[in-house]
């Protein structure tokens, strides 16, 4: 049966076996930009995967380009590292690209010794912070051959392929659009003017490149900049690089402080791939669609329908780096997906640490060889089939263990479920799903609605158990806590109860924003009902905008500190924010619930008493852990590990690696 997927392609003269790029990403894991052994053990596991090309970086191109833990393409001495990585990718099973890129006024003069990053205009970045250096004449040239030699290295190196990424606000971007390039000059002004200088910078690398090497650029389908450059002249700028310059384009979305969310669960799968298809229909070299593209059947309908000629699929792969290999094989049943929590890459990223995956707890952690088995397997119980006891239980049956996993609800998956249901969060029940296939292709046994007593350990005589009973809600010491019409937020998430039209929320972190915007879509329309009432012109755009974010509650949401989601990551938490806003939902920070009343609740802030009328009290003030068998377990001589939340209340991320690690340990 034809497969889209699997269906060779041609990139100038360099034959690709199969559809899925892997886009450059940035890891954080050069040092000096060097090229190291995490890096080279990272993609030597992707290649294993056999994607049809992996492309890594992205590669600088100058001293201000970029910062050390990028992978360095600015000087000879870095050919000998790219020829590694070239050969690592080459040599197990896929073809290899590079990305060479300038971050322009994206870079932070903390990375430059105190250096003034540098862009067409001098104008700050919502991003940084920070007022950039405005390029002179003698610059930009020095700047143009800069990327064609870094391109030439790259070539040295032995890549197959080399990118150009002139989109997502950086350099050469900033000077396509009219909101960073306010030049007088011929790099200024029209259209033509702003193009200029992306089109030398290609023609550059072309040059040095020769005629029959390949060549990509990955450009914006939409910079989602309000006064940035429109889809048209995107489109524009996409067919002069195809006129003889380029090979192919990779087409991305938004730049980087953007506020339309680009990478984040909320964020259908495929929903940007008409952005390919537009630049598709203009040009006449292969077009490569990304962003949430996380699942084979996503991947194979885009190409089928026409949208794009190839699929970039990045933390896709490092949440599975055998996808292609697994769909090859006809095993896409087995894939453990990225859900988008952006929570080991993105954010690790903002806290200068290098890439890793709640999905997958060995990226970034790649070595080259798998994990050794033990020489004296042993009989483990885990108690807990939430994702820290189902990682747990992979893991150790890994070594060579058996492992009986016990769990006391009907299903497995724990949190998880409670996680995906807010909107736009529903991956994380993907997520719960793929572990309990793991589990199932392993053949581990899990039995449900069964806890893990003492009476069953000492039936059962294991010689090790893992603990990861997860963690309970907790309950505040709240006059009134106990009236009728206080409901917790995990029986709301999970819809056992109602509530009622005015709703206050205790309680501003995670859990607490999750149930104010899961409540706030009571009342709107579907995603099917809104494209019903569109396509047939029922209702106007703002009619409709209004019925998809104005639900039947009317929510408040008290907080103690000073600020909302205390504990969301960074690219989760600026769009759930602003999502707040979009569907009214009130909220009060530095508040302190002191009284739950019948008619609603008593407020102290600044000193100042306020009453707030509620038909229902959420506490959503968070949970603690629950472990019941550890005193137990000391007491019997029996050994232990603990993980997840039974251990520390933390999120997804923590638990699964803390479950990988006691599965490890034992």
């Amino acid at each position: 049966m034809r497969d889209p997927i699997f269906e060779p392609i041609t990139i100038n003269k360099l034959k690709i076996k199969n559809r899925i790029y892997l886009p450059a990403m940035h890891l954080g894991m050069a040092r000096d930009f060097e090229v190291t052994d995490q890096i080279i053990n990272f993609y030597k596991q992707r290649a294993e995967g056999r994607p049809g090309m992996i492309c890594a970086g992205y590669a600088t191109v100058d001293e201000l380009s970029g910062n050390t833990q990028n992978i360095g393409a600015h000087d000879d001495k870095f050919i000998p590292g790219l020829q590694k990585l070239s050969k690592a990718i080459k040599d197990n099973g896929s073809l290899s690209a590079i990305q060479i890129n300038h971050a322009g006024r994206y870079n932070f003069s903390f990375f430059l010794n105190g250096k003034q990053p540098v862009a067409p205009s001098a104008i700050a970045s919502r991003m940084t912070k920070e007022t950039p250096k405005e390029m002179t004449a003698d610059e930009i040239k020095t700047t143009i051959t800069s990327f064609a030699q870094a391109a030439l290295r790259v070539q040295k190196a032995g890549f197959d392929a080399v990118e150009v990424l002139s989109g997502t606000g950086y350099l050469i971007s900033e000077f396509l659009s009219p909101l960073t390039n306010q030049r007088t000059d011929k790099y200024g002004g029209n259209l033509e003017n702003r193009m200029r200088f992306g089109l030398e910078v290609v023609k550059a690398v072309r040059d040095a490149l020769g005629k029959d090497f390949p060549l990509i650029v990955r450009m914006n389908g939409n910079d989602f900049m309000p006064g940035g450059n429109p889809r048209a002249e995107l489109q524009k700028y996409a067919k002069a690089l195809s006129n003889n310059l380029v090979d192919a384009l990779c087409i991305n979305v938004g730049w980087h402080e953007a506020r339309v969310p680009q990478i984040v669960t909320c964020v259908p799968r495929g929903a940007f791939s008409y952005l390919a298809r537009a630049i598709k229909e203009k040009v006449n070299v292969p077009v490569i669609a990304s962003h949430r593209i996380n699942d084979p059947g996503t991947a194979r309908q885009m190409l089928d329908d026409g949208m794009c000629d190839m699929v970039a699929m990045g933390r896709s792969l490092i949440a599975d780096p055998m996808l292609p290999e697994k769909t090859r094989l006809g095993k896409e049943k087995e894939i453990v997906h990225c859900i988008a929590c952006a929570q080991g890459c993105f954010d690790n990223l903002f806290k200068l640490k290098h890439v890793e995956c709640l999905c997958n707890p060995l990226a970034g952690h790649e070595s080259p060889g798998p994990v050794k088995k033990t020489a004296s397997p042993k009989k483990i119980l885990v108690a807990g089939a939430g994702p820290a006891g189902m990682t747990a239980a992979l893991t150790a049956h890994s070594r060579g263990h058996y492992v009986i996993i016990y769990e006391s609800h009907t299903r497995a998956g724990g949190q998880l479920y409670l996680a995906a249901a807010p909107p736009g969060r529903t991956e994380f029940a993907q997520f719960a799903q793929d572990l309990e296939t793991q589990i199932a292709v392993k053949k581990i046994p899990i039995v449900l609605k069964t806890e893990l007593t003492l009476e069953l350990i000492k039936k059962e005589k294991p010689d090790a158990v893992i603990l990861a009973t997860g963690a309970k809600p907790l309950v505040p010491a709240i006059p009134g806590i106990d009236l009728p019409h206080v409901v917790d937020s995990w029986d709301v998430l999970q819809d056992k109860v109602f509530t009622g039209k005015k709703v206050v929320i205790i309680g501003g972190g995670a859990v607490g924003v999750e149930t104010a915007l899961f409540l706030a879509e009571k009342g709107t329309l579907s995603a099917e009902a809104l494209k019903f009432l569109l396509v047939n012109k029922a209702q106007t755009p703002e009619t409709l905008f209004e019925m998809a974010t104005q639900g039947t509650k009317q929510i408040t949401l008290i907080e103690m500190l000073e600020k909302m989601g205390k504990d969301i990551g960074k690219s989760t938490k600026w769009g759930m924010m602003q999502d707040l806003g979009r569907y009214n939902i009130k909220s009060m920070t530095a508040g302190k619930v002191i009284k739950i009343t019948p008619k609603g609740l008593n407020i102290e802030k600044n000193g100042d008493i306020y009453e707030i009328d509620a038909d229902t009290v959420v506490v959503a003030v968070g949970s603690v852990s629950n472990n019941p068998l550890e005193s137990v377990l000391e007491k019997m001589g029996v050994a232990y590990r603990v993980a997840g939340d039974a251990k520390k209340v933390a999120t997804a991320f923590d638990a699964v690696h803390q479950g990988y690690k006691a599965g490890l340990e034992i």
